[in-house]
């Protein structure tokens, strides 16, 4: 299943120069496929596109950041509905 995830953290949270946003998310975590990953700096706010299929994996991808971090999870398709 695919999930477009929007991560936010406040300015005073901001990793830039702290190891930067790669800090946010486990890119390793088992189980979830990256496909995509997309910064808008100015607004403090990650947007990535991923494959898992159980939401222990998008958990663990996701646990970096959960101290200073918030995420929005919305389930994607490139399918229509039928």
């Amino acid at each position: 299943m695919l999930f477009h995830i929007k991560q936010t953290h406040a300015p005073a949270d901001c990793p830039y120069g702290k190891g930067g946003s790669p800090g946010l998310f486990d890119r390793d975590a088992d189980g979830v496929k990256l496909l995509g990953y997309y910064l808008a700096f100015p607004e403090h706010t990650l947007f990535f596109i991923v494959e898992t299929d159980d939401i222990k994996h998008l958990q663990a991808f996701l646990k970096p950041g959960t101290s200073i971090a918030t995420a929005e999870i919305t389930p994607v398709s490139d399918r229509p509905a039928d």
